[in-house]
């Protein structure tokens, strides 16, 4: 388990110990007790630019609902791996540290670097690549830079950024008996909602991503039944398009609280961002992208809704491109699973790959 409670120190030392069977060393940096991301650095002749494998350890939660089978256990049956991770994307950390295994045992002369690095935290605020990006430029010229997410095989060049806000209503508590004696901060925040309704972004639609959206995902307000509540919290997920920055939506969040407030002078709310990833876009006519497509027999890239730590390596100046084993509709969901023979396609793909830019 590696989720943000348990922390990602476990997994990190199990792959140091897989990659120290092919006499390859690894740091691991640890911090908060139980947080940890891993780095892998094989080192060739320098003759090639180097490929960069990103991956994430830690896991979503199981969440309520009832599994079939533990969501811990990695249960094995009919051809499949069941539990939490298999497929984001602990699968696809396993094809890739059993393709290096592989290239290593093999005995196989790179003319390029491989650096993989396996970070913490990417499903709640991208702790571990934060840390690692705040001190790589030991990594030199990148070839391109590979994230293993679960794309079923789509080779995927772009995908939306994110904006977590949160948005606090704040009113004044009373006696529930007497609530014409308080200010009731769920009320305001039902305005707000209403208001939220009617709200539409000022961005023209992405040719490959479509359109910007948002979901309000949490609420939270209210302490006692007898009390009129004094506070109240949703938390809202915006899903963004290239060049849309939320700093925007703020302004139009707080353009919104004004009116609010000219109707009602108790109407008292703000906003905070929680988290925040850009959006994502590599070429699909450079030549790290034709080359990997060729590769892996595609042909053509992928856009997706969803996001990942890619953004945070833009700065490289490197292609970067996702592609993994795992259905992505599978993730986050109970009996989540992958299948044992899209791990064994997984390292032979990315075997290849190391092969094609670093041999």
């Amino acid at each position: 388990e590696t989720t943000d409670e348990k922390g990602e120190l476990a997994a990190a030392k199990i792959i140091a110990d897989e990659l120290r069977c092919s006499g390859v060393d690894s740091q691991i940096d640890n911090w908060d007790q139980n947080r940890a991301n891993i780095i892998a650095h094989i080192k060739s002749a320098n003759l090639k630019p180097a490929l960069l494998f990103v991956c994430h350890l830690d896991v979503v939660g199981p969440g309520e609902a009832a599994w079939e089978h533990p969501p811990f256990a990695a249960v094995e049956s009919n051809g499949k791996i069941y539990g939490r991770g298999s497929t984001d994307m602990k699968g696809g950390i396993a094809s890739v540290v059993t393709a290096i295994r592989q290239i290593i045992d093999a005995g196989t002369k790179l003319q390029g670097d491989i650096i993989l690095l396996c970070a913490a935290g990417e499903e709640t605020d991208s702790c571990g690549v934060g840390r690692f990006a705040r001190d790589c430029g030991w990594l030199g010229k990148l070839a391109g830079v590979v994230i293993p997410e679960p794309t079923d095989f789509a080779v995927v060049t772009a995908h939306r950024g994110l904006v977590w806000l949160k948005v606090v209503t704040k009113g004044k508590a009373a006696h529930s008996s007497a609530p014409e004696l308080g200010i009731n901060a769920i009320g305001s925040m039902k305005a707000f909602l209403n208001e939220l309704d009617k709200y539409r972004f000022d961005i023209q639609p992405h040719p490959l991503l479509g359109t910007c959206s948002m979901s309000i995902n949490t609420i939270t307000g209210g302490k006692a039944m007898n009390v009129v509540p004094d506070r109240c919290e949703v938390g809202i997920d915006i899903r963004t398009l290239p060049g849309q920055g939320h700093h925007a939506i703020i302004k139009d969040f707080e353009q919104i609280f004004t009116q609010l407030k000219q109707r009602c002078q108790t109407f008292n709310a703000e906003v905070c961002v929680d988290r925040a990833v850009e959006a994502m876009e590599t070429s699909s006519d450079c030549a790290f992208v034709k080359d990997f497509c060729d590769i892996v027999g595609a042909d053509k890239t992928k856009a997706v809704g969803f996001t990942t730590d890619a953004p945070h390596f833009k700065n490289l100046g490197a292609p970067i491109v996702i592609f993994g084993p795992g259905k992505p509709e599978l993730c986050h969901k109970p009996d989540e699973y992958i299948a044992i023979s899209d791990l064994e396609k997984a390292a032979t793909y990315y075997k290849n790959i190391i092969l094609r830019f670093l041999a």
